[in-house]
């Protein structure tokens, strides 16, 4: 059923929000001018803020949300310019994202959340932790590097492009990305709901992905221009570090190498790192989803 509530931070902004069964909740939120797609999976407190990775939506999480079964409340967003959510021409600093899930958080009646994030979704959770300690009671970065590295833009590159590829159909699309090395013996359902919810379909039955290669750029640059080990040194709360110890391919360097990772650890205040057998698309829609979610919430139930 679909329907239509009064902001509860009492803004009188409508929330539009549907139930998809399961406890779990589809909504559109008017957040930092935008309108922006969350899923609310339900579950007990804390509330953990979920930010995805850069070229992902808020289903990247479906492995991640099933292991942690209700032990939070969980919330994923499409953050601006991907997934469901409004994508304007500009605003893809990450601290513009940040405005963002603050503004969804106001529109929820939200003032305190755990926030995590995995890859880039992860540098926006430094962000919000460094910059906005009075609304985040602790911080996780899940395969996050601490230090891009600068000729991130020239690496991605091939993903931009994939971006702007129209596959005739569904079923010629997920036969696509099924035969990445990666995902070979490992895929599931729960990267099957990412990947369908990845593509829109146009009127002649071909997909193309939702995420705007703009978008995409814009929010590298903005990456690209803040200090983040300086960022991730001022973070006050409570920091868990989850990095994948297994590359995509073998010999292909790691996204979160362990030197970077410790030293992050060591300019951290109050900060703890967990290793995980997994590369970075296992630690949460794959096989070692359920190694995460139980460092979680140790590290949740910790304080």
């Amino acid at each position: 059923s679909r329907r239509l509530a009064s902001s509860a931070a009492g803004s009188m902004r409508p929330i539009w929000w549907e139930e998809m069964g399961g406890g779990t909740m589809k909504g559109y939120a008017n957040a930092n001018g935008i309108k922006l797609h969350y899923l609310d999976y339900g579950g007990a407190e804390p509330t953990l803020l979920l930010a995805h990775g850069l070229t992902a939506n808020a289903h990247s999480f479906e492995g991640l949300v099933a292991a942690l079964d209700g032990s939070m409340r969980v919330i994923a967003v499409d953050l601006r310019g991907r997934g469901l959510s409004d994508k304007p021409a500009s605003g893809y600093s990450l601290e513009d994202h940040a405005r963002d899930m603050l503004g969804l958080l106001d529109e929820l009646g939200l003032y305190q959340v755990v926030v995590a994030g995995h890859s880039y979704g992860g540098a926006l959770a430094y962000v919000l932790a460094a910059e906005y300690p009075e609304r985040i009671t602790a911080c996780i970065a899940i395969d996050a590097p601490a230090a891009p590295d600068p000729g991130i833009l020239d690496q991605i590159q091939p993903v931009l492009d994939r971006l702007e590829v129209t596959f005739p159909s569904m079923e010629a699309y997920l036969e696509h990305v099924q035969s990445m090395p990666w995902f070979d013996g490992r895929w599931n359902d729960q990267l099957d709901v990412f990947y369908r919810t990845d593509v829109q379909q146009l009127p002649d039955g071909s997909v193309q992905s939702r995420a705007r290669p703009a978008a995409i750029r814009q929010s590298i640059i903005g990456l690209l221009e803040v200090d983040l080990a300086a960022l991730v040194a001022s973070i006050a709360v409570p920091t868990l570090l989850i990095r994948a110890m297994e590359p995509l391919l073998p010999g292909a360097p790691l996204l979160f190498p362990k030197e970077e990772a410790e030293s992050a650890l060591e300019s951290l205040r109050d900060g703890r790192l967990i290793e995980i057998k997994g590369h970075h698309y296992d630690v949460v829609l794959g096989r070692a989803a359920t190694e995460t979610a139980a460092a979680i919430r140790r590290f949740v139930a910790a304080g």
